[in-house]
């Protein structure tokens, strides 16, 4: 799950990334171009039943993303604005933050 939420004045949107928690035994990491696809910079905190972070990104943002999952795979997410093929053969996930 993706939720979006802007601050008042519009300058930063908060995204909060929300994953099943059987999808992983140990970690989740959102990675993308956000973070330089850095697995260590971005781990979902499991609590409540699901594994869930929050990044914040500029408006007018699109970045392509996947979870990695207790550091041996990669998922995308059901709800991503978009999906494109990637140079390993499979798709990621596309975030797209408006104005």
């Amino acid at each position: 799950m993706i939720k979006k939420e802007f601050t008042p004045k519009r300058t930063i949107c908060k995204v909060t990334f929300k994953v099943p928690a059987d999808w992983a035994e140990n970690e989740v990491a959102v990675v993308g171009d956000f973070n330089n696809w850095d697995p260590a910079a971005d781990k979902l905190e499991k609590k409540n039943g699901v594994w869930e972070g929050i990044i914040r990104v500029k408006p007018e943002t699109e970045a392509k993303f996947r979870y990695f999952i207790d550091s041996e795979r990669w998922e995308n997410d059901d709800e991503a604005d978009s999906y494109v093929a990637n140079e390993y053969g499979t798709e990621d996930s596309v975030l797209v933050v408006g104005k």
